[in-house]
């Protein structure tokens, strides 16, 4: 059984499989994983998502490559670059999802730019992507004031639509981005790009809460999480943990070696109980 976009759950596959909101429910928090769809090949990004699955990631977050990507810092732009230049195109990150379908049932969320859904046609991007088995869409530079069609048809066809809100954004902003997101709202812990982090931001708490006051959906918080520790950290105020730039630079530091998935999974693995052990 496929989730529904209204509800805010982003896994009601099998009874064994977690949601963000059974989890929430449980006491429990989720953990975010993001890759570069491509990084180093889609071959590779199949065999990953299928063992972080099994390491215990929540939800895939694959990112889409894109030539110009703006909200992304060295390490995801660097990631991207790879994915172009492996030759990863939209139609075959489906195609890899589609793979994954196969085998495996976890939540995958692409993170993508607008410029690649519009070159293919939106009815027909979300279409395809539910088809293949894409969970919901995040699309990094669609603000909800522009996105009724979109959101219309993402409702259409079950899949959630996935906003950011960041540290800047204005309290009547937050109540707009809460009402209109389904699925999770993902939380921008700090201004800038994404990226690695030496400390998590202090505002964290003050946010997540200003958020709550909107919406009952699950919060994901995102941007800097680098270990274990921060990320057990930033539990302490969020549904969910989202971890990329730090996953990605370990994909990029082997992304030659035979072993890439064993040690990049074992990476994946601590992080994933650092944050199933956070309270």
């Amino acid at each position: 059984m496929r989730f529904h976009a209204a509800s805010g759950i982003l896994r009601l596959h099998e009874s064994h499989r977690r949601t963000l909101a059974a989890l929430r429910k449980a006491g429990q928090k989720g953990f975010v994983v993001y890759v570069g769809a491509g990084d180093p090949n889609l071959e590779a990004t199949r065999q990953l998502t299928l063992a972080f699955d099994k390491a215990g990631v929540d939800v895939m977050e694959l990112g889409v490559p894109f030539s110009d990507p703006l909200a992304d810092g060295l390490v995801n732009q660097l990631a991207a670059q790879r994915g172009l230049e492996s030759g990863t195109t939209p139609p075959k990150v489906l195609q890899t999802v589609a793979v994954i379908r196969k085998e495996s049932q976890i939540p995958i969320v692409l993170y993508i730019y607008y410029n690649l859904i519009h070159k293919v046609g939106m009815k027909q991007f979300i279409r395809d992507a539910a088809k293949a088995g894409v969970d919901g869409l995040l699309v990094l530079d669609l603000p909800p004031e522009e996105s009724e069609d979109y959101e219309a048809l993402m409702r259409e066809a079950g899949l959630c639509n996935i906003y950011l809100i960041a540290p800047t954004t204005p309290d009547e902003r937050i109540g707009l981005i809460a009402k209109r997101a389904t699925g999770f709202i993902y939380y921008v812990s700090r201004e800038g790009v994404t990226g690695m982090q030496q400390k998590v931001s202090d505002t964290i708490g003050m946010m997540t809460a200003k958020i709550r006051q909107h919406t009952s959906l699950p919060i994901a918080v995102g941007f800097g999480i680098s270990n274990p520790e921060q990320a057990k950290i930033v539990a302490i105020n969020a549904e969910a943990i989202v971890v990329g730039s730090a996953i990605v630079n370990q994909i990029a530091a082997n992304g030659k070696s035979p072993d890439l998935v064993t040690m990049v999974s074992a990476f994946v693995k601590k992080m994933a109980e650092a944050v199933q052990t956070s309270k």
